[in-house]
């Protein structure tokens, strides 16, 4: 276990390191572009990633305390497997196709004032003191968990860190693209 967490901080570490690299000198006025209106700014890109990844940090709590007890459905779901697959594959950064996220997900849709990508960087940090109170012995591979999402989803904790890293740069490649969209301000 230690390994794999070992694996993700430093994955977790390298998406907050480029971030701050490639946007932390935006002003709020480039943070907020959009480039269509249905379209994702750069502050949005990295608010979803924040308010996303937030809904594990009491998952994380709970194996901390060893109080993660698994339900019936983490424990018998024939699906898990799937789920974990499906999930890493469509949040990959590779992967072009749009993706539909939940309501409780969505980033603000008013503008983010604040230094938002300084803000990604902190609760990226978060999320890594969470990663690494996780107990050695548990075993990433058969620890099943509820998707924060969606209930009925469970998947490893091992694709747990998987999709977190894997959403991370998705959304990183997200927001360079919107550096790249013509009319985006200089």
């Amino acid at each position: 276990m230690d390994e794999r967490i070992a694996e993700t901080t430093n994955d977790l570490t390298q998406v907050a390191a480029d971030a701050e690299a490639a946007f932390g000198d935006l002003s709020t006025e480039q943070l907020n572009w959009k480039p269509a209106k249905k379209r994702w700014s750069v502050a949005q890109c990295f608010d979803h990633l924040i308010t996303t990844h937030s809904l594990y940090f009491p998952l994380f709590e709970r194996l901390e305390h060893g109080v993660a007890a698994p339900t019936f459905w983490e424990r018998n779901s024939p699906l898990s497997g799937y789920f974990g697959r499906f999930l890493i594959q469509s949040l990959s950064p590779e992967n072009p196709k749009k993706m539909k996220t939940t309501a409780k997900a969505r980033p603000s849709a008013s503008e983010i004032v604040g230094d938002m990508i300084q803000r990604f960087s902190r609760h990226q940090h978060e999320m890594i003191e969470h990663l690494r109170r996780i107990p050695a012995d548990i075993d990433p591979l058969k620890t099943k968990i509820t998707s924060p999402l969606m209930g009925l989803v469970t998947y490893s904790l091992d694709d747990c860190f998987t999709i977190l890293v894997a959403h991370g740069r998705r959304h990183f490649g997200q927001a360079k693209r919107v550096l790249e969209t013509e009319g985006f301000p200089g």
